[in-house]
């Protein structure tokens, strides 16, 4: 579906063109309820006369006509609005489908400067306040539009002359509008900013929980807190108190303008230019105009506010994507895990570089560690195997193909990722092992048994079945990470990356992680990143980098026998031959 444009509502029809039929009920039932309006001014104007002249059966006669219409016009309103409703509901939930869908294809580096509270925000208020706007623009501004021109219409046929008058007051409205919910605009945006800003706070604030008691800065986090929930209450009330001053200001020159109209029908009338009859008509019919122009004033308003929703959501879609497959790139079929870097070069953002000439070869089935001080561009390196980062230049080749040749999901099915602190959705261990793919149950257990999870997997209350809660709060770190192993292991990749993925563990855990991983290494290539040096020195090969170059590479034994930066490194960490 194609996003609507920040400016204005021009590709509305796009979105509703899916939902004609019901649009088409829907206007039908919208004409007929705009119909009924001159059809009650005219009852009206044959109304007070005939209160005034004391005719009751003409009283009685024309208050049944108007009951009669009155039924009528709300049964078509009722059927209007729940036919608008559907398709205004609908592409708000197409919209943010597509934003969630955009989200997904826009480059790692980008979507990670944005804070998650910032996207929910966008996801959900945005998305819903978008979605309201398109509903009340057809089922409320549009028939609003319509009763004006068919109630002034009516107007021009009873006394055109007198009509000229009340039209020269819409410029004077339309302008003192138009200001105004620029102004609303404008301020919306900032009051939906601050709340975005709040929301990541909070969602920082409930994260970092255990932190801010360890370090007894409640307070400071209450006070920051306070300043945010302030800033936006701030700049939510300058949103009202615009809204506030428009409708008083709209509201006088409204009430001006009627009572100007009234003092020329008066004179019109003593005249003889038109008689009592059609000026209680014509009345009746002006004070019609009262209400759909004030729903015209505060849709207005709300469609100024959607703007600036609008205009965040689009925000999104000008974040870069990744690059597409091209029809000619391949799928692995057989690979054995040969991976070579050759001259890689990378920084972000074009500033400093993060990877300097790296050349790299690592032999199907070996274990290489990467080490070496933080900021290095060892996780970068990783980074660029899984073409999550575009590599300024050089090239890596996976079973000698230039990835870039390779359709990123056969690429991705084939490198498994176990991080330092495992990202497990809320589910199932069963949904959280298969992870959106199509695997059997046998498929795994057997990658549970590899990840040494399947025992305690069996103790829990419903096994596989059994429910993890959000972030794997209900069970240990260590149990967590071997679920996360097992997931990395059970499409059988040939490449395996280990990111720091027992640092975050006790000695215990750790060692039954270790066990676990040296189930899941076997017969994989496999690239560690460690810096607890402890935990490579089994490795085949370990290569020292630093300023995004390699310094050294070797075995543990080769580098410690020369004066290396990975011996100094090691005797830091009291780690001898």
């Amino acid at each position: 579906m194609t996003l609507l444009t920040q400016s204005s509502f021009r590709k509305l029809v796009q979105l509703l063109a899916p939902y004609k039929g019901k649009l088409l009920r829907g206007g039908i039932c919208m004409f007929i309820y705009v119909g009924c309006w001159p059809l009650l001014a005219m009852l009206g104007g044959e109304l007070i006369p005939a209160i005034g002249n004391g005719d009751l059966s003409k009283v009685i006669e024309i208050t049944f006509k108007a009951l009669i219409i009155f039924f009528i016009q709300k049964i078509a309103q009722f059927l209007q609005d729940i036919l608008f409703a559907q398709p205004a509901l609908m592409i708000s939930q197409d919209l943010r489908k597509d934003i969630f869908s955009k989200l997904q294809r826009i480059e790692l580096n980008s979507i990670q400067k944005i804070s998650a509270g910032d996207i929910t925000y966008r996801l959900t208020e945005d998305a819903d306040r978008v979605g309201e706007v398109i509903f009340k623009t057809i089922q409320d501004t549009t028939p609003c539009i319509l009763q004006l021109l068919a109630v002034f219409l009516y107007m021009l046929y009873l006394d055109w002359q007198l009509s000229l008058a009340t039209i020269i007051l819409a410029p004077i409205v339309s302008i003192l509008v138009s200001q105004f919910g620029t102004r609303v605009m404008n301020a919306a945006e900032k009051s939906q900013i601050q709340v975005s800003e709040l929301a990541s706070l909070l969602g920082e604030a409930i994260n970092g929980i255990s932190i801010v008691r360890a370090f007894s800065a409640e307070k400071w986090l209450q006070e920051r807190f306070n300043h945010e929930v302030n800033k936006h209450r701030k700049a939510k009330y300058k949103t009202l108190k615009l809204l506030a001053m428009q409708h008083p200001v709209v509201g006088f020159i409204e009430a001006s303008g009627i009572l100007t109209v009234l003092a020329i029908g008066a004179y019109r009338i003593q005249n003889g230019a038109l008689d009592s009859q059609g000026f209680s008509s014509y009345v009746t019919a002006l004070l019609m105009l009262i209400d759909p122009i004030s729903h015209l004033t505060i849709n207005f308003n709300e469609l100024k506010q959607g703007q600036a929703s609008l205009r965040r959501l689009k925000k999104v879609e000008q974040e870069p994507y990744e690059t597409p497959d091209n029809d000619t790139d391949i799928s692995l079929e057989h690979p054995i895990g040969s991976i070579e870097f050759k001259d890689i070069f990378f920084s972000y953002e074009n500033k400093n570089i993060v990877l300097n000439g790296i050349n790299l070869s690592i032999k199907p089935g070996k274990v290489v560690a990467l080490v070496g001080p933080s900021g290095a561009g060892k996780s970068t390196l990783i980074s660029t195997l899984l073409r999550f980062n575009n590599l300024e230049s050089g090239s890596i080749l996976f079973d000698g193909i230039n990835i870039n040749n390779i359709k990123r999901h056969s690429l991705r099915r084939q490198i498994a990722l176990v991080p330092q602190k495992p990202i497990i959705f809320s589910g199932s261990i069963f949904t959280a092992i298969n992870f959106g793919r199509s695997y059997t149950e046998d498929e795994i257990i057997k990658a549970a048994k590899i990840a040494n999870a399947h025992d305690f997997i069996k103790l829990m209350p419903d096994g596989y079945k059994s429910k993890l809660e959000e972030k794997g709060s209900n069970i240990s770190g260590g149990q967590l990470q071997r679920i996360a192993i097992a997931r990395a292991v059970i499409g059988n990749p040939a490449v395996l990356l280990l990111d720091e993925a027992t640092s975050a563990l006790d000695a215990e855990s750790e060692e039954s992680i270790q066990g676990a991983l040296k189930q899941a290494m076997k017969g994989r290539t496999v690239i560690v990143i460690a810096h607890r040096l402890a935990t490579v020195q089994e490795a085949d090969e370990i290569v020292f980098i630093d300023k995004g170059k390699i310094i050294e590479k070797g075995s543990h034994s080769e580098l410690m026998r020369r004066k290396s930066r990975y011996r100094e490194l090691c005797e830091k960490q009291f780690i001898k031959q």
